[in-house]
C-alpha cells in the first residue's frame, strides 16, 4: 500500500514504544481577523460559533486551538436528528445495573456501585473540574433538533447539570466515581452535580441548515470561515505537503479556482489531488480529475 495522506493518517501502535498517539496534529492557516475573534472566545469563556462551507476548517479549528493550547484530546459531540442533550450529558444504564445488582444478591455479594452505570458524554465530560479546560467540539449543531439550542442554553450559562440518580443517594453515600467518555479513570462526583472550574472550550460547528434563535445567538461568539483564495491555497498545500511541491501543482491550483463556485468544492479536495500528483499518479487519465474534484451540490 502505499503511503496515505498526512491528513489520514490515524492513530498507530508505536511497536517499540507501546504508545498510541492522541489526535494527530495538522496544520491550520486562518487569517488574523478569525485569530482575533478566536481569542475573544477564549478570554470571555463563551462559545466559538463556526460557520462557512465545507472543507473550510470548521471542525479543524477545534483541533488546532487543543494543539496550540495543549488541552488534550478534543471532546466530539456529532450532533445529528436525534441528538439530545441529555445523551450529551451522561447516559445509565438502568437495566444493566439491576441485572449486576440481582446477580450479586443472588451470589450474597454487595451491590455493584451505582457509579459503575454512569457515563458522561461528551458534554459532561467537558464539564467535569479541572485546573485547565477541555475542548468541546459540537459537530453540525444545525442538523439537530430546532430545540436543541435552546436546551443547551442553561448548561452553557450555569457550567453545571445534574444526575438525578446520583442527587438521590443519601448523605454520606452521595459520593460516586462515574465513567468519562474520554476513557480516562474514573471521575469522582458528589451530590449528583458535575460543575466546572474552567468553563470548557467550545467550538459550535453550523453548516447554516438552520437558523439559531437570538437566546442563542446572543451567547455564542460568531466565526466566519471564508473560501481560501490562491494565496491561501497555496499556502495550505505548502504547510501538508511541502513548500517544494508548489510549484508542481500551478495547474492543479488554477483548475480548481476555475471549477471552484461558492460550496461547490472544498479545499481538502485539491489536497487529495495534489497529493495523487505528488505521488506519481496521471490525473489526466480520463475520469479521474473529475472524481476528485467532484461537484459536492446536486444528485450523485
Amino acid at each position: 500500500m502505499p503511503e496515505a495522506p498526512p491528513w489520514r493518517r490515524f492513530g498507530r501502535q508505536d511497536t517499540q514504544q507501546g504508545a498510541v498517539p492522541s489526535d494527530p496534529h495538522r496544520p491550520y492557516l486562518i487569517d488574523q481577523p478569525q485569530i482575533d475573534v478566536v481569542n475573544a472566545a477564549l478570554h470571555l469563556r463563551r462559545p466559538l460559533l463556526v460557520t462557512g462551507h465545507p472543507g473550510t476548517g470548521k471542525s479543524s479549528l477545534a483541533y488546532a486551538i487543543a494543539h496550540e493550547m495543549d488541552l488534550g484530546k478534543v471532546l466530539r459531540w456529532p450532533v445529528n436528528s436525534r441528538s439530545t442533550l441529555a445523551e450529551a450529558l451522561y447516559q445509565y444504564d438502568a437495566v444493566g445495573r439491576l441485572r449486576e445488582t440481582t446477580l450479586s444478591h443472588d451470589q450474597g455479594d454487595q451491590p455493584p456501585d451505582i457509579g459503575r452505570f454512569i457515563r458522561l458524554g461528551p458534554l459532561g465530560t467537558a464539564l467535569l473540574p479541572g485546573d485547565r479546560p477541555r475542548v468541546l467540539l459540537v459537530d453540525e449543531l444545525d442538523k439537530g433538533d430546532v430545540d436543541l439550542p435552546n436546551d443547551l442554553l442553561t448548561v452553557f450559562e450555569e457550567g453545571e447539570f445534574e444526575i438525578p440518580e446520583l442527587s438521590r443517594l443519601p448523605a454520606g453515600q452521595d459520593e460516586a466515581l462515574v465513567h468519562t467518555t474520554s476513557g480516562t479513570n474514573p471521575q469522582p462526583v458528589v451530590a449528583g452535580f458535575v460543575r466546572c472550574r474552567e468553563f470548557p472550550v467550545v467550538v459550535i460547528t453550523s453548516n447554516g441548515e438552520r437558523e439559531f434563535p437570538p437566546a442563542f445567538l446572543r451567547r455564542c461568539l460568531r466565526l466566519h470561515l471564508p473560501d481560501p483564495d490562491e494565496h491561501r491555497l497555496r499556502a495550505i498545500i505548502g504547510a501538508h505537503l511541502g513548500q517544494d511541491s508548489v510549484p508542481q501543482l500551478d495547474d492543479l491550483i488554477q483548475t480548481f479556482l476555475a471549477r471552484r463556485a461558492p460550496g461547490e468544492l472544498a479545499t481538502d479536495q485539491l489536497l487529495n489531488a495534489a497529493h495523487l500528483r505528488l505521488g506519481g499518479v496521471d490525473l489526466d487519465a480520463e475520469g479521474l480529475l473529475e472524481a476528485v474534484l467532484h461537484q459536492l451540490g446536486g444528485a450523485v
